[in-house]
């Protein structure tokens, strides 16, 4: 009898095995991992898109927000998470590209995880307080050049997306500025709005509403195109810095290992909810863009964060930004 009832227990033990394998995925509901505090640019996309791929994948998609170590201790979260499509994360260009320069992580950003999309770039304008007699980017730069024992460079940081663009627009400009760091973007903007500082870069979505308003003056925007939150402001190229392109573009990843069924379900589920006019609206609405729909695949999101490191890190380390 013994027996029997050991037999039956393994039975019932592998029939619940193969029953939770043979589900369908998703199954049950998918957390989104934020790196960051709520309200701020990657949360509230993160919110954006959680409801229109709930409806989707039939599942509760919810958002958890994991501060810490500029967004590193969020994303590491992931990277240990179960390889079963349910812990997703959402990052940028500093969690998933600069954070790799700046920090010593005890994660991958590429080995340990799975490019899903990209959903979202956010271009930088090159500003100056309205003091500054430049009116254009040849005269900025000039300008800069005559006084850069003076320059006051605003940025949100060190290591920072203000910092590290500011030290790639230096290099273009061939000037060494003085770079000083707040905690933050807004509290930098708000030094160039004071009068404390002469530049800055900053995302559109953060920093349009001053340049609008004549409290700022812009000089380009890092993008290829014009945006259709600045269309009167010059890309860098129209300007005259050709390829000074930077951007804080956010993207989707699971675990290295996840299932390539997920992956697919997921990516379709982002790549409908990013053709939503509603969804649209709402990017247009903070200054974020979203990326043509054969730059939402898996495979290009993978080509451009390995590019994306290619091309910072060693600016970084030529500079000497590390972590303390």
């Amino acid at each position: 009898m013994k027996a029997y009832r050991a037999v039956c227990a393994v039975a019932v033990c592998f029939a619940t095995v193969a029953s939770s394998v043979a589900q369908p995925w998703p199954s049950r509901p998918i957390t989104i991992i934020v790196p960051f505090s709520p309200g701020g640019p990657t949360d509230t996309l993160a919110r954006l898109i959680s409801e229109p791929m709930r409806k989707f994948l039939g599942q509760t998609v919810v958002v958890e927000n994991v501060t810490g170590a500029g967004g590193s201790i969020g994303v590491g979260r992931v990277a240990r998470a179960a390889p079963d499509g349910y812990t997703v994360s959402i990052g940028h260009w500093g969690t998933h590209v600069v954070n790799g320069a700046y920090y010593s992580l005890n994660f991958d950003l590429i080995k340990d995880f799975a490019p899903v999309a990209q959903i979202a770039t956010n271009p930088q304008l090159v500003m100056s307080k309205n003091a500054v007699p430049a009116k254009n980017m040849k005269e900025l730069a000039a300008w800069i050049k005559s006084n850069q024992d003076k320059v006051q460079f605003a940025t949100g940081g060190v290591g920072g997306a203000s910092h590290i663009a500011g030290i790639y627009f230096m290099n273009r400009v061939g000037a060494k500025v003085e770079y000083v760091p707040y905690r933050g973007a807004a509290p930098a903007l708000q030094a160039l709005l004071s009068g404390e500082a002469d530049i800055n870069i900053s995302q559109i979505g953060g920093s349009i509403q001053h340049v609008r308003s004549g409290r700022l003056r812009a000089y380009l925007v890092t993008a290829k195109d014009r945006q259709r939150a600045a269309p009167e402001i010059p890309t860098a190229d129209e300007a005259g810095m050709p390829g000074m392109h930077t951007s804080v573009w956010h993207g989707i990843w699971v675990p290295r290992a996840t299932s390539r069924d997920a992956i697919i379900k997921l990516n379709a589920a982002i790549v409908e909810t990013l053709s939503d006019n509603s969804v649209r609206a709402r990017f247009a609405d903070i200054g974020q863009d979203i990326p043509p729909r054969e730059e939402q695949t898996p495979q290009a999101l993978a080509a451009y964060h390995k590019a994306e490191i290619d091309k910072w890190w060693p600016l970084m380390k030529a500079a000497g930004i590390k972590g303390e």
